[in-house]
């Protein structure tokens, strides 16, 4: 299974539009909140309410894949720049072993007591002063592979923030 991982857009739709441009075959598209945008522009994406959006969607959602739970939140209330330590908690609680998050606005793909943590960074701007980017998670059976992707108009029409 290949899932589009996207995060932080604020407002901002052509980086959501490049993506589904790029990646037409992918299983799924997860977006982890701070969209900012109407509902009917992320149709495609299963979607969490971040601390910048007032949509009436879900703070977070479990996806079953045949050998993973994936807990998907934003994680505004569960992170830091400097810890996840409540988000492990809760992924524990919740008996997932892997997690998509957001709100950091930094890409992170790290394993924590058994369970794999990714935060696609922003679609926006990221705090680390990297490219907008995102992730492509494929899953095959237990195997999880991960792939950060930056932004092709970042390169092209140049990001300065």
């Amino acid at each position: 299974m290949k899932f589009v991982v996207v995060s932080d857009n604020h407002g901002r739709l052509e980086p959501i539009q490049e993506v589904l441009n790029k990646h037409q075959t992918a299983d799924g598209y997860i977006h982890c909140g701070d969209f900012e945008l109407p509902l009917a522009y992320l149709n495609q994406f299963a979607v969490v309410s971040g601390n910048n959006d007032y949509a009436d969607v879900p703070m977070s959602i479990v996806l079953n894949t045949p050998t993973h739970r994936i807990l998907v939140m934003h994680g505004h209330r569960y992170v830091s720049m400097y810890s996840i330590d409540r988000l492990v908690q809760k992924a524990k609680e919740e008996r997932c072993s892997i997690v998509f998050y957001g709100h950091t606005h930094v890409f992170s793909d790290r394993m924590i007591d058994g369970i794999r943590f990714i935060n696609p960074g922003s679609l926006s701007h990221n705090r680390d002063g990297s490219a907008p980017c995102y992730a492509i998670v494929e899953i095959d059976g237990w195997e999880v592979n991960v792939q950060r992707c930056e932004l092709e108009s970042a390169s092209t029409k140049g990001f300065f923030f």
